[in-house]
């Protein structure tokens, strides 16, 4: 298959369509690496912080239960500090935030990204609109009274190229990025439950608040 009419439709945009189509490129990889890294999170698994939560209001300790999702991670976490003889209640605390944290901070990677290209994308788009329609009007005033009205209607639309690519360029980054956020505020919001619940039963010691903040 030849590549030549992309070529030339690209070349229509100009300079601003390329980076567009490099912005593009740059949204699907960024799609992929998440949805890859989230998987391996975890972020779609059955957790398993009831049973943890269930057998540490028993006054058992959850043994050695595998953690397989950021919940389940974070709830291991408040009850083995807990259970650790040196920590303080501050201390197992501040041990569970640190944690959350930083499972929060792993979901939200790539979001900065995505949001700089859903801002920057229609600004490049309109950039190359405006470049194009200079362009345009520049051909129509060298060709003097003898213009072709169809010379410049078609360095119009060559020229609004760029805005309709941004536009479709930064919609799927701001879906995107908006998916992972609502991921991960979600997943906050289990772990806030969560680790309360295991410092507030009869075997914890003390109430957490915002563990994730």
């Amino acid at each position: 298959m030849s590549l030549a009419p992309l070529f030339e439709f690209m070349s229509r945009g100009g300079p601003a369509l390329w980076v567009i189509a490099a912005l593009s490129v740059l949204t699907l990889a960024l799609f992929f690496w998440r949805v890859i890294a989230l998987a391996r999170a975890g972020a779609w698994r059955t957790p398993l912080a009831e049973s943890l939560i269930a057998e540490w209001g028993r006054g058992r300790s959850p043994g050695a239960i595998v953690a397989r999702t950021p919940l389940d991670r974070v709830t291991l976490t408040a009850i083995q500090a807990l259970q650790t003889p040196s920590y303080g209640a501050e201390v197992a605390e501040r041990e569970t935030t640190r944690i959350a944290k930083a499972e929060l901070a792993g979901l939200r990677q790539g979001l900065r990204p995505l949001e700089l290209i859903a801002a920057i994308a229609p600004l490049v788009g309109l950039l190359g609109t405006v470049l194009g329609m200079i362009g345009a009007f520049k051909a129509l005033q060298e060709s003097g009274s003898g213009a072709d009205p169809s010379v410049l209607a078609g360095g119009i639309w060559e020229a609004l190229l760029t805005t309709a690519a941004g536009m479709a360029v930064a919609i799927p980054a701001s879906a995107l990025a908006s998916w992972i956020e609502g991921l991960a505020e979600r997943q906050q919001a289990w772990m806030e439950d969560a680790a309360t619940r295991v410092f507030t039963l009869p075997t914890g010691r003390v109430p957490i608040q915002q563990a994730a903040e």
